[in-house]
């Protein structure tokens, strides 16, 4: 499909749930109607959303091998190619981490280099809205205030998984890909012969990672991605940057219209949370929500990769659940308080996407016993294997949370009469305030 005035903007893979859910959030906040499906979806359901301007699929290639990825990744993009957009995104985390045997982001750049068949595939990773940063190519997020090189930062450099040991993107991913990736630095956006410039480096790589630093470079990065993309659609690796970025751009050119206020759907009497996070930020959280009204449970997460002791450790903690939501309190369940809080090493990738299902099934199934209206998933990888178990074919943004941009809450849309309506939070391990669980409870803006 050729893209044309009634095809999308843009349509994306996101890498893991809630990278999905921030993309889906900076594009409907902004006006631009989105949905996002959990697979690819068949013709009724697809006729539903024919609407909406923007069209995602979320994905797990964060925690996933190369050869799962040639496998899953290059079938998905193959549909989002067909949806006709202006542009196909592969959304990965602000964060960027990611290593050459799990996630790698040079091997779904390969994937759609070869795809889309273009040369100079952007790469934008800066996003001035969630305290990400690009300088000369080096990246910078923030963590409780401060703003660290993301090889320093307190929580990516020390993610479980896929840590961060080197800033400076072209060199992270040159581990993972042979192709060859220029740089559009901060002076090059600001120079008089910037659209020369970035025409001369499009011929001349594989790839462009483009610098974000600001409201100024973010405009300029959004007006080359508009201006540079192909007749038959391109292609752009990066954050939710990409969409903050055009979004700047589609709005001057008049593109989209101004956004209609979202309405708050108000407090709940309880949630429940599931957390397969690590972070000290997800422990804070923890330990507010406990004395905030909620009752914790841990969950032992060794038991959960272990067949013999599975069930007997979630019939357990099923029934305390059940007991506390049956006095009207809201619970969080847990694996870990954060990094050195009895961190499991497991022995593959298959180990964590069990836990995350195991959590995923605790959740249905206080959904389910209770009727519960709002709950909640932490953890990037959790979230994306929990989904599975809840029967959730799509999801809408019911409500951006301006103090937590990238983690609204949303609306499920589901076969089963249990899920459909649930307002549901996909939140990442180091994303939110201390209070973000009772303010997704209370739905609290400010």
């Amino acid at each position: 499909m050729t893209p044309n005035e009634s095809s999308p903007l843009i349509t994306y893979y996101g890498d893991d749930l809630t990278g999905s859910t921030d993309a889906m959030e900076a594009l409907a906040g902004q006006g631009v109607d989105t949905v996002l499906f959990t697979a690819i979806p068949n013709d009724d359901l697809l006729a539903r959303f024919r609407h909406c301007r923007a069209i995602g699929l979320a994905g797990t290639s964060r925690s996933e091998s190369p050869a799962w990825m040639d496998q899953h990744l290059a079938p998905a993009l193959t549909w989002l190619r067909e949806r006709g957009a202006a542009l196909c995104h592969y959304k990965t985390c602000s964060t960027f981490d990611s290593a050459p045997e799990v996630g790698s982001i040079g091997h779904a750049l390969e994937i759609g280099h070869h795809l889309f068949g273009h040369p100079g595939v952007p790469i934008v990773v800066g996003a001035p809205q969630l305290r990400r940063y690009t300088a000369f190519g080096q990246l910078f997020a923030a963590a409780q205030g401060e703003v660290y090189r993301i090889d320093r930062h307190p929580i990516m450099s020390r993610h479980p998984v896929t840590p961060m040991h080197e800033a400076d993107l072209r060199r992270h991913l040159a581990s993972q890909t042979s192709l060859a990736i220029g740089l559009i630095d901060l002076p090059t956006l600001a120079a008089n012969d910037v659209d020369a410039r970035v025409e001369a480096a499009h011929e001349k790589h594989a790839a462009l990672l483009y610098d974000v630093l600001d409201a100024n470079s973010q405009a300029e990065v959004g007006r080359q991605l508009w201006r540079m993309r192909q007749p038959n659609g391109g292609f752009v690796v990066g954050s939710s940057g990409v969409e903050y970025a055009l979004l700047a751009e589609w709005r001057r050119l008049g593109l989209i219209e101004t956004p209609q206020p979202f309405s708050n759907p108000g407090p709940v009497e309880r949630i429940a949370v599931i957390s397969g996070s690590c972070s000290d930020t997800t422990a804070r959280q923890i330990r507010h929500a406990e004395a905030h009204g909620f009752t914790a449970l841990r969950v032992d997460a060794a038991s959960l990769v272990d067949d013999a002791l599975a069930t007997a450790e979630l019939d357990e903690v099923r029934n305390r659940a059940l007991a506390a939501l049956a006095k009207g309190r809201s619970v969080v369940i847990y694996t870990a308080l954060g990094p050195n809080d009895g961190q499991l090493t497991l022995p593959d990738n298959s180990s964590a996407h069990l836990i995350g299902r195991h959590l995923g099934s605790l959740l249905r199934d206080l959904v389910s016993a209770e009727r519960l209206h709002r709950v909640v998933v932490a953890g990037g990888d959790t979230s994306s294997h929990a989904i599975q178990e809840l029967n959730i074919q799509a999801l809408t943004t019911r409500l951006p949370l301006p103090l937590t941009p990238g983690a609204p809450i949303c609306t499920a849309h589901s076969s089963d009469a249990t899920y459909d309506g649930l307002e549901i939070t996909f939140k990442g391990g180091q994303m939110g305030d201390d209070a973000f669980f009772v303010r997704i409870r209370d739905a609290q803006l400010d």
